[in-house]
């Protein structure tokens, strides 16, 4: 689960706009592309007050995890769902602003996950509710471009092999 699982010509992608004047702080994320068997994705709606959006599961990595601790962490916390981690799809940074409003680059790992099962105990982000969303409907509702593109590197995996 390393960079050794991309082609040696792919390197880590960039999403985003830098706005002139912001100072990006990097965030080291893990982030993933849950399928169930009917074909449908795992996303998470994220609902505040001001607005609604769609993100993949997944979040930033904590001291002492690496991408795959914080990936399974970040899938129970925001949908009740206990993952494996699989294939690495790419590395991208997405600059955005945090709804602090301080300005970072998530750095993330894009992964394929796997179900593991449901888990009762997880308790999920009181904002956060697991929606499953066909491929299509993902790409066009997902908030961050790096989300998307990995889920189309996925759709592409699943067509080319």
């Amino acid at each position: 689960m390393d960079s050794t699982d991309l082609p040696a010509s792919e390197g880590p992608l960039q999403f985003g706009r830098r706005e002139a004047g912001q100072v990006y702080e990097d965030r080291p994320c893990a982030y993933g592309v849950l399928v169930r068997s009917d074909g449908r994705i795992a996303i998470v709606r994220i609902t505040r007050p001001e607005i609604t959006y769609y993100d993949l599961p997944g979040g930033a990595i904590d001291p002492g995890e690496d991408e795959a601790a914080a990936l399974v962490r970040e899938f129970g916390e925001e949908t009740g769902l206990k993952v494996g981690v699989g294939r690495l799809l790419a590395r991208a940074g997405q600059y955005m602003l945090m709804k602090d409003g301080r300005p970072v680059n998530n750095r993330s790992g894009l992964y394929v996950a796997t179900l593991i099962g449901e888990d009762a105990a997880l308790k999920v982000e009181e904002d956060h509710a697991l929606v499953w969303l066909s491929p299509d409907d993902a790409l066009r509702h997902l908030r961050h471009d790096s989300h998307a593109w990995a889920v189309a590197a996925w759709m592409r995996l699943q067509a080319v092999g």
